[in-house]
């Protein structure tokens, strides 16, 4: 993994699994929210399945596509571009109608000092992108952010676990869960809540964040000494598996990888193959935020990538001096200030 072509290419690489449920779901793949950071690879990923299976779907993402060449990469890819601010009421009403909505638009960074702007994203739109698609099948992007910090021996907060989000964004992101809810049952539309942390890419995600300081040589805090993360490209898979799993009242799936990732082990194993020192401060708190995704390993199977090679992966790329992104995952936030 050297380079962004490989890059692309392993992110968007269709399993046989993905292509048969692909093949079984009626209709067009819309996605709305397709410019953030999953959206162009789980866009390209839904395309080549489908070209993969030869199916006849469109894949259609819906952005303010605020950067042009993001743009263009998706249509050379095949992919169909419609620009929209979702939050305008005649640029929504406007969209063509699709029988398969992934709903990625969201706000999390920058809540603090705009938490209006926030609440509008998260919580005032998905009323309105409901009742546009009440007709649809939704998969709704939302966050493990939204349950309690958990013990570190629970295993994290499966499905059951009640929400106790913290903080305006994490409340904001339950808001937008319980509109979406009241509209699924208002018109009986299927829906299905995907509880997401944390995808991991080789240009953001806490396992890069963790790669970096070690390289630089900079302290770790370990007050929130673990996390979960998943491969970027089983998450975009499990995410496009789950319009089959869509169902009136909504169905909720967590969705990470198998283990509680000990911090400290993490940027232990960086060093090792950086031949560096990993420094820290602070002690493991007892509890963080955990989340469990049995659920979703059981119906979907395990990621395809473990944690080690994603280790290796990264530990190879921010030593060659990979492409990175400036957008910080605040994972070790402990009071939901973002």
């Amino acid at each position: 993994m050297k380079t962004l072509e490989e890059l692309e290419a392993k992110l968007a690489e269709p399993s046989e699994a993905l292509v048969k449920e692909l093949s079984s779901v009626d209709g067009d793949i819309m996605i709305l929210g397709v410019g953030g950071k999953m959206g162009p690879s789980l866009a390209r990923l839904a395309k080549n399945a489908i070209r993969k299976g030869g199916l006849n779907k469109r894949v259609i993402g819906v952005s303010r596509f605020s950067d042009e060449e993001a743009r263009r990469e998706l249509e050379e890819a095949g992919v169909e571009t419609i620009s929209c601010n979702l939050l305008n009421d005649d640029e929504l009403s406007q969209l063509p109608h699709a029988d398969n909505i992934i709903y990625m638009a969201g706000n999390k960074f920058g809540t603090t000092g705009r938490e209006h702007f926030t609440w509008g994203m998260n919580t005032y739109l998905p009323g309105r992108v409901a009742e546009k698609f009440k007709d649809s099948r939704i998969v709704v992007f939302s966050s493990g952010n939204i349950y309690p910090f958990m013990p570190i021996g629970s295993g994290g907060a499966n499905e059951s676990v009640s929400p106790e989000p913290l903080g305006e964004y994490a409340q904001s992101t339950l808001g937008r869960e319980r509109v979406f809810e009241y509209h699924s049952h208002k018109n009986g539309t299927p829906m299905l809540f995907y509880r997401l942390n944390y995808a991991i890419d080789m240009r953001y995600g806490v396992l890069l964040e963790i790669a970096k300081a070690v390289n630089e040589q900079r302290v770790i805090n370990l007050t929130m000494g673990h996390a979960n993360v998943i491969w970027q490209g089983d998450a975009n898979e499990m995410a496009l598996r789950c319009l089959t799993e869509c169902s009136n009242p909504p169905a909720v799936m967590n969705i990470t990888g198998p283990e509680t990732m000990s911090i400290r082990w993490a940027a232990e194993e960086f060093a090792k193959r950086m031949g560096k020192e990993a420094l820290f401060e602070g002690t493991e708190s007892e509890i963080a935020l955990l989340n469990n995704a049995s659920k979703s390993h059981q119906r979907f199977g395990y990621p395809s990538v473990s944690l080690l090679q994603m280790i290796d992966w990264l530990a190879e790329w921010v030593q060659a001096g990979g492409a990175t992104w400036n957008k910080p995952t605040h994972f070790q936030e402990r009071k939901g200030k973002y």
